[in-house]
């Protein structure tokens, strides 16, 4: 029988599972400092985190540890480990519902996880994002005639529009949250990641054009983790897809991420938008990320 004990000190679980993550972060291919930046990410509010010791006869087989994701009624699995010992003995599964109860009885009505490498143990929990990420080593040319220069003010409020818009809308087509979480949520983050607007540092924010006629933009973060940056988005205007630009345009973030001296260019891609996953694995971005979420069934909270 699996058993469960609350740890008040954690300092029993703590180094075990950052060497872990720094362990995962590198099989996936982070550069080494971005991983420590990765953990640091990761492990933000972790002493606020409850962590549980996983006992079969009173013997210690692994841990669990859970958290409520502020401004959401979402409970997050931060880690579930069984050692090899004892793997596979049921531990895990009865370990998946610990947490779960516990998330409910917070009020949680979602539960997500988020896993470096993939786990069959939640794979019932629907994909809601995943990052994608490639270390750069020569980085492609564009397709002939596809440049990119700096958005202009005057383009700069409809764009900002535009993707508000379009960031709400994947987050809720990936249903991760409801759509007025969505709304707060991009609301937000546009917000904080770009407060100065086109003079944000390390931003680039582009337009991208064929042949001098504007095709799609783009917004990219460099050193969004060292060595590594984030493509907010590369979007080709719809009456545009279907043409090879979507990976002209990738090769332009490419380009431009070389430019700026970072070594990986990385992307989130929202669950159910296949057709960026399929591009991103065709242009030779592997996961690195992915998370995963369900909604509670009613009574949950009352499990032990």
């Amino acid at each position: 029988m699996t058993e469960f004990s609350v740890l008040v000190d954690t300092s029993s679980w703590q180094p075990g599972f950052e060497r872990r993550l720094r362990a995962a972060y590198g099989a996936v291919g982070y550069p080494e400092a971005a991983a420590e930046a990765g953990l640091g990410r990761t492990c933000e509010g972790i002493a606020e985190w409850t962590v549980a010791e996983i006992l079969s006869a009173g013997t210690r087989v692994g841990f669990v540890a859970v958290t409520m994701e502020a401004d959401t009624p979402t409970g997050r699995i931060g880690d579930l480990w069984v050692d090899a010992a004892h793997a596979g003995q049921g531990h895990e599964r009865a370990a998946r519902s610990w947490a779960e109860g516990w998330c409910a009885r917070q009020a949680a009505t979602r539960v997500a996880v988020r896993l470096v490498e993939p786990d069959g143990l939640f794979a019932d929990y629907p994909v809601r994002g995943q990052l994608r990420m490639r270390v750069i080593t020569d980085a492609a040319t564009p397709l002939d005639g596809v440049t990119a220069r700096p958005m202009t003010p005057a383009e700069y409020p409809g764009w900002l529009a535009a993707e508000n818009t379009a960031f709400a809308a994947d987050i809720v087509r990936s249903g991760a949250m409801t759509p007025d979480e969505a709304r707060k949520r991009a609301d937000r983050a546009y917000t904080e990641l770009i407060p100065q607007g086109l003079d944000t540092e390390d931003h680039s924010i582009l337009v991208l054009e064929h042949a001098g006629a504007p095709i799609g933009t783009g917004w990219l973060k460099h050193r969004h983790i060292p060595g590594v940056t984030f493509g907010f988005s590369l979007e080709i205007d719809e009456q545009h897809r279907g043409k090879g630009y979507g990976r002209a345009a990738m090769a332009v973030g490419e380009l431009a991420t070389v430019e700026a001296g970072d070594s990986a260019l990385m992307f989130n891609v929202f669950g159910g938008n296949e057709v960026a996953m399929s591009l991103y694995t065709s242009a030779g971005y592997p996961v690195v990320e992915e998370t995963r979420s369900i909604e509670l069934p009613p009574g949950t909270g009352s499990l032990p």
